[in-house]
């Protein structure tokens, strides 16, 4: 990372000299640049007050001498912020993209295989999403508060060690997660499925196993090189994974005849390329050398404290995924469902391949508000939130304009049916409302991750969609009439919901008593400090 700060000047009793006194906590660069001087804080006699990192004094006071917050546009620390967030924001976004067209890639091969595979596929990815990988995804999201915060503290050897617990906590997971894809054939025929596309499903299912387990070490290298603003090599190993899924996906499906299964099989072949990628850049680069000293047995020790933090983290990550997915589900009671699901089903798409951009952004300001309240820097971290909900809203902004304007239009990119093109015409601006508020709740779910608050995230996310969302979206398609259109507009009214308590939560957030916390939580470990 840059070094923004590498000395401050201070000012003898004796004689108008300056002298270099390096403060510790900012040698890794994690705050707001530009603050120099102002955390070498002189007490009212005139010395110099003594600077203490806090894995020596556990009690130092955590809040810096910080401008005020009418101070920061016109110091240009916004700006600044704003530069940092963006720059670790667009890299994310790619890889997001990036990751997600494996699958895409993967479904589009399945495509030429004929209609009874691509529906089962379909069905398998849907059942992968929900009972799999969105848990492995939520879970892993744990490290962002845990390495993000103890970057920040300089405690650059808990990086590791986190990394290694949370690929034991997962791959633990992912034992039941196999059991279920193993029989997802069975138990899609005992919930009412057609017997031919749930036998596709359960051996497309079958074949996803290899993924789930690759995923693991995959993500949490991800959350790892992440906390330490590292995106451009995650970035990297991305493209080539999918520049690779392109060839591997068609050998096993055409040349070695493998079907649907060689598909599902390339999804763990691309994610192991993407894994050995970025294994080998943290065993080989110089950057992680303070972060990773490889697998020892503190990995095995405190994995209930982890898991505490990683439960409530994937909740708060799948209540929102299992509400949208549920949609699809709600559709096919609709009059006329094949109209009905194919319009939600496209909306649906159209609004994960959208969120990949406020996602992107959430990651980027949690990565910014662990660090600093790690580094003991409270008014850094409220500075970042401040920054991304501004962001935020410019974005959300934009993309509910694109979607209005582009409504005649984007419904030929999934269909030439009229009846389907007008009905998307007829959704895509409630989409943008959506995706406007999206922007806002993504970027303030990383605030409270960042802060490591994932519970109440996950206690926002059950009240606002399933005593809010649903309900009213299918009392609006149901009892109203509204059919597609109400639901979409019950889950946006969950969504409203949801970011006005999550913007609640934030403004009431005690930065100073976060960055204790943060501070607590990195230096309450059962390792040694170093």
């Amino acid at each position: 990372m840059r070094v923004y700060m590498n000395a401050c000047v201070c000012t003898d009793a004796k004689k108008s000299q300056t002298s270099t006194v390096p403060h510790p906590a900012l040698q890794r660069g994690p705050c707001v640049p530009h603050l120099r001087c102002l955390l070498l804080q002189v007490n009212p006699s005139g010395s110099k007050r003594s600077e203490i990192h806090p894995a020596m004094d556990h009690k130092q006071d955590t809040e810096p001498l910080l401008p005020a917050a009418d101070e920061w546009c016109r110091q240009g620390l916004a700006a600044a912020e704003a530069k940092r967030l963006v720059r670790l924001a667009g890299p994310m976004i790619t890889s997001c993209l990036l990751q997600n067209i494996i699958n895409i890639m993967s479904l589009m091969f399945v495509g030429h295989l004929g209609e009874l595979p691509l529906a089962g596929a379909s069905l398998a990815n849907s059942v992968a999403s929900v009972t799999g990988f969105s848990i492995i995804i939520g879970m892993a999201t744990a490290l962002d508060t845990l390495c993000g915060q103890a970057y920040g503290a300089r405690q650059h050897h808990l990086l590791g060690v986190y990394k290694q617990r949370a690929m034991v906590v997962l791959g633990l997971t992912c034992v039941p997660i196999a059991v279920v894809w193993a029989h997802t054939g069975r138990i899609l025929v005992l919930l009412g499925q057609d017997p031919r596309i749930a036998a596709e499903a359960g051996a497309y299912a079958r074949w996803l196993i290899p993924s789930l387990a690759v995923s693991v070490p995959l993500q949490c290298h991800v959350r790892f090189l992440q906390a330490q603003s590292l995106v451009l090599p995650v970035t990297a190993s991305s493209a080539a994974a999918a520049l690779c899924h392109l060839a591997v996906c068609w050998a096993l499906v055409f040349k070695a005849g493998m079907g649907a299964k060689g598909a599902a099989l390339s999804n763990a072949i691309s994610y192991a390329v993407n894994l050995v990628m970025l294994s080998l850049y943290v065993r080989l680069s110089s950057s992680c050398r303070d972060t990773w000293n490889g697998f020892s047995m503190e990995g095995f020790k405190d994995l209930r404290k982890f898991a505490d933090l990683a439960v409530p983290s994937a909740m708060m990550i799948c209540l929102e995924w299992w509400a949208f997915e549920t949609l699809v589900l709600l559709s096919g009671l609709l009059p006329n469902p094949q109209l009905e699901t194919s319009v939600l089903s496209i909306c649906l798409n159209t609004g994960i391949l959208l969120f990949m951009i406020p996602s992107g952004l959430g990651y980027s300001v949690s990565t910014r508000v662990s660090n600093e309240l790690g580094a003991g820097q409270p008014q850094a971290a409220k500075l970042a939130t401040r920054v991304v909900v501004c962001i935020a809203l410019f974005l959300g902004f934009v993309l509910t304009l694109g979607m209005t304007l582009l409504r005649h239009v984007w419904g030929y990119m999934y269909s030439n049916e009229p009846e389907v093109v007008a009905y998307i015409a007829k959704m895509l601006p409630v989409l943008g409302i959506s995706f406007f508020i999206d922007g806002l709740h993504g970027s303030l779910s990383g605030v409270l991750t960042g802060c490591g608050k994932q519970k109440i995230g996950a206690t926002v996310n059950l009240g606002a969609f399933y005593l809010a969302g649903i309900p009213m979206a299918v009392l609006l398609a149901f009892v109203f009439h509204l059919n597609g259109m109400g639901l979409w507009l019950g889950i946006v009214c969950g969504s409203l919901i949801k970011v006005l308590l999550f913007a609640s939560v934030t403004w009431t957030i005690d930065w100073s008593m976060e960055a204790t916390k943060a501070k607590d939580r990195v230096f309450g470990s059962s390792l040694p400090v170093a």
